[in-house]
């Protein structure tokens, strides 16, 4: 029987916080779930061209996701965000949000019928996760960095529903991974326009991301939203081609640098924005000779 309940505890992925978590929007207490690290859980595999971090299924544990926990859900009134900011938003903030209730939930209903944040969660509540955070932030004042966190919630749904496709490909997953990814670059390209113009000023302290493995800081920023505009910017339009594919030119141009500042940039991203930057102008001398 000992050794039954020994073997149980090593193979937990998560665990529940000993202490409650008080919703500000509806006042619900709830335990957190967190991942446990250690043990030989993740095993690191290979960094995909969008910065995710593939992790290998363990002997012991699985298959491991550590993107569906970072998102704090109350599993009452699915108000969700990123840990730091879930008990810092302001009363006419929460007032929209307790207004909201009704429209977060039906939404969900659509996607996955029945959700449960009380138990360990699956890649359905990850996913869900950040379409509620997605949601919550829109409501954000500036100084939260809501048009960045709205970007970054939108690509790891992108992934997360990827995962679901994979599992379920008869269920329309990848639908909504296209969906999510298309939302990620509008926000990612917007997070740059409102930096640029000081509309919403990104910080040095904050972890950009994108996966949690991490930080790539704003040389992630500027790689992700190229990358995302040269997949799912326009296609059809020649012009529009064109134009999307030399401004992603001029993102990468901002990431490689000169001299110095160059070599202090993270391989890892240079040698992706390089290889796609070459594709880049053959797709762009392509399209001009078809003219």
């Amino acid at each position: 029987m000992r050794s039954a309940k020994k073997e149980e505890k090593k193979k937990k992925i998560t665990f529940f916080s000993n202490n409650t978590i008080n919703c500000p929007v509806c006042g619900k207490d709830f335990y957190r779930e967190d991942l446990l690290t250690g043990g030989g859980r993740l095993i690191a595999g290979e960094l995909s061209d969008e910065l995710r971090r593939i992790y290998e299924p363990s002997v012991n544990f699985g298959e491991i996701y550590p993107l569906i926990y970072p998102i704090i859900v109350c599993p009452e009134c699915y108000y969700a965000t990123f840990p730091d900011d879930f008990s810092k938003i302001e009363s006419k903030v929460t007032h929209k949000l307790v207004e909201l209730t009704q429209t977060r939930k039906k939404s969900i209903e659509y996607i996955f019928p029945t959700l449960e944040f009380t138990e360990p969660r699956g890649l359905k509540e990850g996913a869900a996760s950040y379409f509620f955070a997605l949601a919550c932030y829109d409501f954000f004042p500036k100084y939260y960095l809501p048009t960045f966190k709205r970007g970054l919630c939108a690509l790891r749904a992108a992934w997360l529903f990827n995962e679901l496709h994979r599992k379920f490909p008869s269920d329309n997953y990848e639908y909504l991974s296209q969906l999510f990814y298309r939302k990620a670059s509008f926000y990612y390209r917007l997070t740059l326009e409102k930096d640029q113009r000081g509309g919403e000023a990104l910080k040095p302290k904050i972890n950009y991301g994108p996966d949690t493995d991490k930080n790539y800081g704003y040389d992630g920023i500027l790689y992700i939203s190229g990358i995302l505009e040269y997949t799912y910017g326009p296609k059809k339009d020649k012009e529009k081609r064109i134009k999307s594919l030399e401004n992603v030119r001029r993102l990468f141009s901002k990431l490689f640098g000169i001299g110095k500042a160059s070599k202090e940039k993270p391989s890892t991203i240079l040698d992706k924005a390089k290889d796609l930057y070459y594709k880049i102008g053959q797709e762009i001398d392509s399209i001009k000779n078809e003219a």
